[in-house]
Protein backbone atom coordinates (compact mmCIF):
# COMPACT_ATOMS: atom_id res chain seq x y z
CA UNK A 1 0.00 0.00 0.00
CA UNK A 2 1.43 3.33 -1.07
CA UNK A 3 1.08 6.45 1.03
CA UNK A 4 1.24 9.93 -0.29
CA UNK A 5 3.62 12.37 1.38
CA UNK A 6 2.24 15.42 -0.35
CA UNK A 7 -0.27 17.61 1.37
CA UNK A 8 -3.22 19.06 -0.46
CA UNK A 9 -2.98 22.79 -1.04
CA UNK A 10 -5.56 24.75 0.92
CA UNK A 11 -8.46 26.11 -1.04
CA UNK A 12 -8.25 29.78 -2.02
CA UNK A 13 -10.99 30.60 0.51
CA UNK A 14 -9.07 28.90 3.35
CA UNK A 15 -5.83 30.62 2.33
CA UNK A 16 -7.58 34.00 2.17
CA UNK A 17 -9.11 33.40 5.59
CA UNK A 18 -5.72 32.51 7.09
CA UNK A 19 -4.17 35.60 5.49
CA UNK A 20 -6.95 37.77 6.94
CA UNK A 21 -6.47 36.26 10.40
CA UNK A 22 -2.70 36.87 10.25
CA UNK A 23 -3.33 40.47 9.18
CA UNK A 24 -5.80 41.06 12.04
CA UNK A 25 -3.47 39.51 14.64
CA UNK A 26 -0.50 41.60 13.53
CA UNK A 27 -2.57 44.77 13.20
CA UNK A 28 -3.97 44.33 16.69
CA UNK A 29 -0.57 43.69 18.29
CA UNK A 30 1.14 46.55 16.45
CA UNK A 31 -1.69 48.89 17.45
CA UNK A 32 -1.99 47.95 21.12
CA UNK A 33 1.66 47.36 22.07
CA UNK A 34 3.08 50.71 20.87
CA UNK A 35 0.23 52.59 22.54
CA UNK A 36 0.76 50.77 25.85
CA UNK A 37 4.54 51.21 25.72
CA UNK A 38 4.11 54.84 24.68
CA UNK A 39 1.78 55.56 27.59
CA UNK A 40 4.19 53.83 29.96
CA UNK A 41 6.93 56.30 29.01
CA UNK A 42 4.94 58.79 31.12
CA UNK A 43 4.44 56.49 34.13
CA UNK A 44 7.45 54.10 34.11
CA UNK A 45 5.27 51.34 35.56
CA UNK A 46 6.70 48.57 33.37
CA UNK A 47 10.33 49.69 33.65
CA UNK A 48 12.47 52.78 34.01
CA UNK A 49 12.81 53.50 30.28
CA UNK A 50 15.75 55.90 30.45
CA UNK A 51 18.10 52.99 31.21
CA UNK A 52 17.61 51.89 27.60
CA UNK A 53 18.68 55.26 26.21
CA UNK A 54 22.22 55.52 24.87
CA UNK A 55 24.08 58.50 26.40
CA UNK A 56 24.92 59.75 22.93
CA UNK A 57 21.21 60.51 22.46
CA UNK A 58 21.25 63.15 25.21
CA UNK A 59 24.49 64.60 23.86
CA UNK A 60 23.00 64.94 20.35
CA UNK A 61 19.64 66.22 21.60
CA UNK A 62 20.37 68.40 24.63
CA UNK A 63 17.32 67.37 26.65
CA UNK A 64 17.05 65.38 29.86
CA UNK A 65 16.64 61.63 29.30
CA UNK A 66 13.11 61.60 30.75
CA UNK A 67 12.05 64.42 28.41
CA UNK A 68 13.34 62.36 25.48
CA UNK A 69 11.30 59.43 26.78
CA UNK A 70 8.18 61.63 26.77
CA UNK A 71 8.87 62.39 23.10
CA UNK A 72 9.44 58.68 22.45
CA UNK A 73 6.12 57.94 24.15
CA UNK A 74 4.24 60.35 21.91
CA UNK A 75 5.88 58.87 18.80
CA UNK A 76 4.95 55.36 19.90
CA UNK A 77 1.33 56.33 20.56
CA UNK A 78 1.14 57.99 17.14
CA UNK A 79 2.70 54.89 15.53
CA UNK A 80 0.12 52.62 17.18
CA UNK A 81 -2.73 54.86 16.02
CA UNK A 82 -1.23 54.94 12.50
CA UNK A 83 -1.28 51.13 12.40
CA UNK A 84 -4.93 51.15 13.52
CA UNK A 85 -6.00 53.71 10.92
CA UNK A 86 -3.63 53.06 8.00
CA UNK A 87 -1.88 49.73 8.58
CA UNK A 88 0.13 49.80 5.37
CA UNK A 89 1.76 53.13 6.33
CA UNK A 90 1.72 52.56 10.09
CA UNK A 91 3.51 49.23 9.82
CA UNK A 92 6.40 50.89 8.00
CA UNK A 93 6.49 53.65 10.61
CA UNK A 94 6.71 51.01 13.35
CA UNK A 95 9.42 49.12 11.43
CA UNK A 96 11.56 52.25 11.06
CA UNK A 97 10.98 53.12 14.72
CA UNK A 98 12.06 49.62 15.77
CA UNK A 99 15.19 49.96 13.64
CA UNK A 100 16.00 53.15 15.53
CA UNK A 101 15.50 51.37 18.85
CA UNK A 102 17.77 48.52 17.71
CA UNK A 103 20.50 50.97 16.67
CA UNK A 104 20.18 52.79 20.02
CA UNK A 105 20.55 49.50 21.93
CA UNK A 106 23.58 48.47 19.86
CA UNK A 107 25.21 51.86 20.46
CA UNK A 108 24.43 51.49 24.16
CA UNK A 109 26.45 48.27 24.06
CA UNK A 110 24.07 46.22 26.16
CA UNK A 111 20.57 44.77 26.07
CA UNK A 112 21.46 42.76 22.98
CA UNK A 113 18.63 40.35 23.87
CA UNK A 114 16.14 43.22 23.63
CA UNK A 115 17.69 44.32 20.33
CA UNK A 116 17.24 40.78 18.95
CA UNK A 117 13.62 40.70 20.15
CA UNK A 118 13.01 44.07 18.53
CA UNK A 119 14.48 42.73 15.28
CA UNK A 120 11.85 39.98 15.38
CA UNK A 121 9.19 42.64 15.92
CA UNK A 122 10.60 44.63 12.99
CA UNK A 123 10.19 41.56 10.76
CA UNK A 124 6.63 41.20 12.05
CA UNK A 125 5.91 44.85 11.20
CA UNK A 126 7.19 44.28 7.66
CA UNK A 127 5.00 41.16 7.41
CA UNK A 128 2.02 43.31 8.45
CA UNK A 129 2.91 45.75 5.70
CA UNK A 130 2.99 42.94 3.12
CA UNK A 131 -0.38 41.62 4.33
CA UNK A 132 -2.03 45.06 4.43
CA UNK A 133 -4.46 45.79 1.65
CA UNK A 134 -3.53 48.58 -0.71
CA UNK A 135 -5.64 51.63 0.13
CA UNK A 136 -8.30 52.33 -2.45
CA UNK A 137 -8.62 48.74 -3.72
Amino acid sequence: MKSSTTLAAPSPAVAAGAQRQAFLLLRTVFTVAPIIFGLDKFTNLLTHWTMYLAPVATSVVPLPAQTLMYIVGVVEIVAGLAVALRPRFGSLLVAVWLLGIIINLLVLGSYFDVALRDFGLLVGAIALNRLSPVRGR
